[in-house]
């Protein structure tokens, strides 16, 4: 078992790929909604699926990341379309907003998950009913808020945590002035925005996000990185 003070978890071991597909390799990995991954990599540890859309839900990338004995964090309305394609049950942690749960990798790492709102006030595309989720992770004394397809929630503005993928590219989601305004309140450390860019939403937002967020807050862009 690695220690989290063995492994200091730094913004340089997190990669955003597409849309919320993000990468953490800390002393465990893990991923958000691999969706678009190019090459295989079957080194996952815990795979998170934040909902079942098809930019989120990827059977084919997860398929490219998950190690055989991968562990899957999933809100409980995903359990059945996930054993149905591409996991066995007893690899399956179901969670709904509001719950907290200890996670134990292969490597015996435990990670401290806890999954909160992630939903549209009004728009249709994610319905609160759904009980679909962001989660908050601490792993290596870092605490992960990874948002998934949300609007800005006032319930969700008193988070604690260092870094916060964000996403910004509207329509579906909050957009980036909107975006701003909720990291502004929320207050990480680091700010990343996600979604945007590819499928909806300029590249310019990401920018545009950054130019509205208060000093004390750093902007790191991530999806385009080495671009």
């Amino acid at each position: 078992m690695i220690r989290g003070d063995e492994y200091m978890l730094g913004i340089e071991a997190i990669t955003v790929n597409e849309q919320s597909s993000i990468k953490v390799a800390g002393s465990s990995v893990l991923y958000f909604d691999p969706f678009h991954i190019k090459k295989e990599e079957l080194d996952a540890d815990i795979v998170f699926l934040t909902h079942g859309h098809y930019d989120h839900f990827s059977p084919d990338d997860i398929g490219k990341v998950a190690s055989g004995n991968a562990i899957f964090v999933v809100p409980w309305k995903m359990v059945r379309e996930l054993e149905d394609t591409v996991v066995s049950q007893e690899r399956i942690i179901a969670i709904q907003p509001g719950e907290e749960k200890k996670v134990t990798d292969r490597k015996g790492n435990v990670i401290s998950v806890k999954a909160v709102p992630a939903y549209n006030k009004i728009k249709p595309f994610h319905p609160k009913i759904q009980k679909w989720c962001g989660y908050v992770v601490n792993i290596d004394d870092k605490v992960l808020y990874v948002a998934g397809d949300t609007d800005a929630l006032k319930e969700n503005e008193s988070i604690d945590c260092d870094i916060a993928f964000i996403p910004i590219g509207g329509t579906y989601t909050m957009n980036y002035k909107e975006a701003a305004h909720f990291v502004n309140r929320l207050k990480p450390k680091i700010a990343v925005p996600i979604h945007y860019g590819t499928i909806l939403g300029e590249k310019v937002y990401g920018d545009r996000f950054a130019e509205l967020i208060d000093d004390d807050i750093e902007v790191v862009n991530k999806l385009f990185e080495g671009d």
